[in-house]
């Protein structure tokens, strides 16, 4: 989907030590160690980051967490996690139904909901254009760019939109800007940050008033061969949503963020999402936030 997914691989012990053990001697650490992903720097790459670190914290198991300076596409990191090849045990991303098929999903949205909400990045001179764009069928005159292996091309598709795909992500901004396609759906996670990094350069800007929404949710996927990796980290997560450890992280960093889009002054354009699975704990409202609160 995008550019905050990131991988993670686990180096395989021989032997697992029982909580106890762990507890009472110096058994040696499990190692959970993350590639960057494709060189793309975020905040909520390193927000995620910290959630991992939360988690591995309040499950009750040891694990060391090491970063690994190696870029992996994520079509290919997923293919390797659910064949059980290559070092990888787990990464996150946005959840499919084919995702969580071939995986195994931990259903605690990272982007507590927050991916699904997409405001659009447009070349400068066409800013009033879009400020008069007021429903979906106007829209679909216009073409989005989306990578070509992320799960928001299907969904944008499945609602009509016209869709350009590109194999490389920093390359989807020239594209705009040369006008090979006419906006960028980004979600209120990421849009500040690549308007930082790439707006100047390509001479981009957010599209004013408009926000695009559907359902969606951003999870870690571990590998089907580890079980037990799931059900530790499945533990911390229930653990740091019942301390408010998590919550408090997450508005920590998108409290700002929220203030400077104006979310509750936009209108919004819903669409469906086929893709979403059938499991997606949308009863838990725990678990989900609305932009709206984001400020309070």
């Amino acid at each position: 989907m995008d550019r905050r997914t990131l991988l993670i691989s686990l180096a395989s012990p021989a032997v697992l030590p029982s909580h106890s053990a762990v507890a009472g001697s110096a058994a040696e650490s499990r190692q959970i160690s993350y590639p960057v992903f494709g060189g793309q720097e975020d905040s909520f790459r390193h927000y995620c980051i910290e959630v991992l670190k939360l988690a591995v914290e309040h499950c009750g198991v040891s694990y060391q967490l090491k970063p690994v300076l190696q870029p992996v596409g994520q079509g290919r990191a997923i293919r390797q996690l659910s064949a059980g090849e290559g070092p990888l045990n787990i990464l996150w991303s946005m959840t499919s139904a084919e995702r969580e098929r071939d995986l195994l999903p931990l259903r605690f949205p990272l982007d507590r909901g927050l991916m699904g909400w997409r405001l659009l990045l447009v070349r400068k001179a066409e800013q009033q254009r879009f400020a008069q764009i007021r429903s979906l069928e106007e829209l679909r005159g216009l073409t989005a760019v989306q990578m070509h292996d992320w799960p928001d091309t299907q969904i944008l598709r499945a609602n009509g939109l016209q869709v350009g795909t590109g194999s490389s992500y920093e390359n989807l901004f020239a594209m705009l800007q040369h006008g090979r396609t006419d906006y960028f759906p980004r979600s209120v996670l990421e849009i500040a940050e690549d308007l930082e990094r790439f707006g100047t350069r390509h001479d981009l800007a957010i599209a004013p008033g408009l926000l695009l929404r559907y359902p969606t949710a951003f999870y870690f996927f571990v590998s089907p061969r580890e079980p037990a990796l799931a059900k530790d980290l499945s533990l911390g997560l229930e653990r740091i949503i019942s301390n408010g450890s998590w919550r408090a992280l997450f508005l920590q960093h998108m409290r700002r963020q929220s203030k400077a889009l104006k979310l509750p002054e936009r209108q919004v354009l819903a669409l469906r999402n086929p893709l979403l699975p059938a499991a997606t704990p949308l009863q838990r409202t725990e678990l989900w936030e609305e932009p709206g609160r984001l400020g309070a």
